[in-house]
């Protein structure tokens, strides 16, 4: 069955393995999946509701289309572009705000990690960014929303404002309601340092993730250096509850080679670290130093990045902006 797949990943620089395994992975497979009519947005509107430097935020824009592009998302096949020029969004969220009541947003878990115990001082665009996300996907009347779990409370918002507009207004399945599509295995790769911190572009350590920048000899070092336990590798998953690092590497190794745990732990149960670091640092560096060095040759091809955004724009605009015309008419304006 033909998908309509609309996703964002937020222009904050440095993108590593986990956002590729987590997200970018799953988009190049459902771009290269004919049936499907995929749109990927550069979600820069939300990259602001933190102070940004203006230039590394245009430089940040690009980096990620070009990892979008490196990583095997075909722009004359998908729609790629950058949130701040298609109005459409800004508009969408405003109207949708003035529908969404403020327990629903006080629900909102996220916002209370992120903005931590001084919430006062957190923008309100922090707050309300649920609804421009919601802006974002029912703009273009997508049927399915690549999320992970951290992202998933936002959907659920997001179908529940979609039925709430075509209630009030009496318009059926006017705005379309999304049904997500939760990656169920490594959705969430960790620390190479701790197991139990998600790999995060923020850590202090640069050993602990792979940068998708990263060349063949920095991923085969780190891999090298990073951090497991003293006990062989089980054949069995419940053996690994209690041994984050070694569930970590395991599944990062799957997740990369394409297979299911169970298969990994066939091929390396009763070895040492030293043959799976050997094997991962190989694979590894095999599939992310290619994507690495067509990411910086796009990076210094400015020209050819805007050129690709701007015809996404052009046509994101063109379906964005007939949707937010009807809800308008909808209203009454």
């Amino acid at each position: 069955m033909s998908k309509k797949i609309f996703s964002g990943v937020q222009p904050t620089g440095n993108l590593h393995l986990g956002n590729y395994l987590g997200a970018i992975k799953n988009f190049v497979d459902l771009n290269n999946d004919i049936q499907n009519e995929c749109i990927f947005c550069v979600v820069d509107l939300h990259a602001i509701t933190i102070k940004q430097d203006r230039d590394q935020l245009t430089n940040n824009i690009r980096e990620t289309t070009a990892t979008f592009i490196a990583s095997g998302i075909d722009p004359t096949k998908s729609i790629i572009f950058n949130q701040s020029k298609v109005h459409a969004h800004a508009e969408g969220s405003w109207i949708l705000s003035c529908l969404a009541p403020m327990g629903w947003l006080n629900r909102m878990t996220q916002f209370k990690e992120k903005a931590g115990k001084d919430k006062e001082k957190a923008s309100v665009g922090l707050y309300i960014y649920p609804i421009l996300m919601a802006s974002d996907i029912l703009l273009y009347d997508a049927t399915h929303v690549p999320v992970g779990e951290d992202q998933k409370q936002h959907l659920e918002l997001t179908r529940d404002i979609a039925q709430k507009f075509n209630k009030d207004f009496n318009c059926d399945d006017f705005l379309k309601v999304p049904e997500p599509l939760i990656k169920k295995s490594f959705a969430r790769i960790m620390s190479l340092k701790d197991g139990l911190k998600k790999m995060s572009k923020s850590d202090p350590s640069d050993l602990s993730r792979i940068n998708l920048t990263d060349t063949k000899d920095e991923i085969i070092n780190k891999i090298k250096k990073a951090k497991t336990d003293s006990f062989p590798i089980p054949n069995e998953e419940k053996k690994l509850i209690d041994r984050p690092e070694a569930e970590n590497l395991l599944g990062i190794y799957s997740s990369i080679s394409n297979q299911t745990l169970d298969k990994t732990l066939n091929e390396f149960g009763g070895k040492n670290f030293s043959d799976l670091k050997r094997d991962l640092a190989e694979i590894l560096s095999n599939k992310i130093s290619p994507i690495s060095n067509e990411i910086k040759k796009l990076i210094n091809d400015q020209g050819y990045l805007d050129k690709v955004l701007l015809q996404g724009a052009s046509k994101a605009e063109e379906i964005a902006g007939k949707k937010i015309e009807e809800m308008k008419n909808i209203i009454g304006f």
